[in-house]
């Protein structure tokens, strides 16, 4: 069953550019990364989604209904948004037990639970609270009613290294449990360390989508090598080499295709060294980006 499906779902602010036709398709159980760099559009694609802002044009649902038809489908999501803000007289405990109050359920032990894996103290007020403290008030409050659907957008800013480690375990938990994770970064390793299925997006639009397996597959090299003279123009002008970068006698680039073809090439070279690696995420995402512009 598809827990979240859009349909061509789009966003627009007038003059300013929003989200323009996104088609996305995940899964129950699925941990499903949403990568782009800051301003790309991954917000306002969870807002419209949830039902937070409304769609110009196209379709979300989630469990099968549409958010702006059926909010209390959100008693089924966990949410934290990218920054998160608080009544600042309240105390941290007072305000998760409020924001429980809302799901008609005791979620006392669930709370405490939480905040010993998070290092929250329950007890200070929210003013008193950094940065990543308030990053991690807004985990529990969106765990503490143990969702269905757990929906993500840069959780980990703010979260010192042990903090994330424990979050992305955290997460992992919730998953196993049979939660599914729609989740938002501008952080590739985190998506690289998570998720089965990753889409890109670039300036509202969606350019990729795909299994986190075949970005990381044997197809994918990243190819260095140094000769013993220049390196002649041209060479590597064949299908599959891309980002490349040629300097005198030394060439680098990525390269994805039959392995067999790019070797014919190098071995015209009289060559001094070679490395060949997997390429990471990072270095794939880029890849992307650049076929697009």
């Amino acid at each position: 069953m598809s827990v979240i499906e859009t349909k061509n779902l789009t966003k627009s602010y007038g003059k300013s550019r929003g989200i323009i036709d996104v088609n996305l398709n995940i899964e129950d159980g699925e941990v499903f990364g949403f990568i782009g760099p800051n301003g790309a559009g991954k917000s306002t694609t969870i807002r419209t989604l949830l039902g937070l802002i409304y769609p110009t044009s196209g379709s979300a649902t989630i469990f099968g209904k549409n958010c702006i038809d059926h909010p209390e489908i959100r008693k089924e999501i966990g949410y934290l948004p990218s920054e998160v803000f608080y009544y600042d007289n309240m105390k941290v405990y007072d305000l998760l037990k409020y924001s429980a109050s809302f799901y008609k359920k005791d979620c006392t032990k669930r709370i405490n639970e939480l905040a010993e894996i998070m290092n929250l103290d329950l007890k200070k007020k929210i003013d008193d609270l950094s940065f990543g403290n308030k990053k991690k008030v807004g985990i529990v409050q969106g765990l503490l009613h143990e969702p269905k659907l757990i929906i993500l957008d840069e959780p980990t800013s703010g979260l010192d290294p042990l903090m994330q480690q424990r979050f992305f375990e955290l997460i992992d938990q919730e998953n196993k449990k049979g939660a599914t994770v729609f989740f938002s970064s501008h952080i590739l390793g985190e998506v690289q360390k998570m998720c089965n299925r990753v889409a890109f997006i670039k300036e509202g639009k969606i350019i990729k989508l795909e299994k986190m397996s075949t970005l990381q597959e044997n197809s994918y090299k990243r190819i260095s090598i140094e000769a013993k003279s220049n390196i002649p123009k041209g060479i590597f002008n064949i299908n599959g080499v891309n980002d490349l970068k040629i300097k005198d006698n030394t060439a680098s680039f990525i390269f994805r295709g039959n392995i067999n073809s790019i070797i014919k090439s190098i071995s015209q070279i009289e060559l001094s060294n070679i490395s060949i690696d997997e390429p990471d995420l990072e270095e794939i995402f880029m890849h992307y980006y650049a076929k697009e512009d």
